[in-house]
């Protein structure tokens, strides 16, 4: 109310999201851009949903990674159809769902923007990041999905040590994406990149910290791009950003109930408890 920002950045843990999005609301604020995970279970899902459908203000949640330069370029480069029709998605990252699998399940949703997820199959094992800490990024050690989308692509999301390996350092830079078409490839890592266009391949390496500066102050921009322009709606915007989640409680209750689960699911009370006492 004193300062009166512009944007407004939600640094706090997941578990301490609507009532930052409510002072603001009240306070006048315009736009938000809130950390990653949105959310960590039903509940609160329902909640920041039902907040979203009764509020004026603007959030993106902050999957800073769809605007790499290198990402943009690959993303515009399937998007003009140079790989042909997307037919499969490949998307993995070495930690969990919540700590990381937002930014590639995020990642299928930019290289199949006309997507929307009809079916989610999922598995999940391991109960060490189901523990309760100060982090809340809570989510099973391993997550695999099997996802469907209304245009007929098919997707498959890995979260967890079992995942590729792309950099042995950093766990956090081992995220992946591979876009499949009928006439081609496009790769991507946190390190580097390869397309294959009509069976001519190209290559090349970046550096992620050069590209992330980039990228951090792109969406930042576009923010500032939507608040001006109400047509100008950020990519990352909420309602994109609560259909991925409700993916992901999607994939948490198939993997409870041994079952496709259609999308979009109302999910059950106390999800993460479910997962607690199922995989301990």
């Amino acid at each position: 109310e004193k300062e009166r920002p512009d944007l407004v950045h939600v640094n706090t843990p997941p578990n301490v999201r609507l009532e930052v999005f409510e002072a603001a609301d009240e306070a006048g604020i315009p736009a938000l851009i809130v950390e990653k995970p949105l959310a960590i279970q039903g509940e609160d899902y329902q909640a920041i949903r039902s907040f979203a459908a009764r509020s004026r203000i603007k959030i993106a949640v902050n999957h800073q990674l769809h605007f790499h330069p290198r990402r943009v370029a690959l993303q515009n480069l399937v998007r003009d159809g140079k790989i042909g029709e997307v037919r499969f998605i490949d998307a993995s990252a070495r930690l969990n769902l919540a700590y990381q699998g937002t930014h590639v399940l995020q990642s299928i949703s930019a290289f199949n923007p006309s997507g929307n997820p009809l079916s989610v199959f999922g598995q999940v094992s391991g109960a060490a990041g189901l523990i309760d800490d100060p982090k809340q990024h809570v989510s099973p050690d391993q997550s695999l999905a099997g996802i469907t989308y209304d245009n007929g692509v098919r997707a498959q999301l890995h979260c967890g040590p079992d995942a590729p390996l792309i950099s042995e350092e950093k766990p956090s830079h081992s995220k992946r994406i591979a876009i499949y078409g009928s006439r081609g490839f496009a790769y991507w890592t946190m390190s580097s990149w390869e397309t294959n266009c009509d069976s001519r391949i190209d290559s090349g390496v970046h550096e992620y910290y050069a590209e992330d500066v980039l990228a951090q102050a792109a969406m930042t921009e576009a923010m500032f791009d939507w608040l001006e322009d109400d047509n100008a709606m950020h990519p990352l915007n909420l309602t994109t950003s609560l259909r991925d989640f409700n993916l992901i409680l999607g994939l948490y209750t198939s993997a409870l109930q041994h079952k496709v689960i259609s999308l979009p699911v109302e999910p059950e009370p106390n999800l993460i408890e479910s997962l607690r006492q199922r995989l301990s």
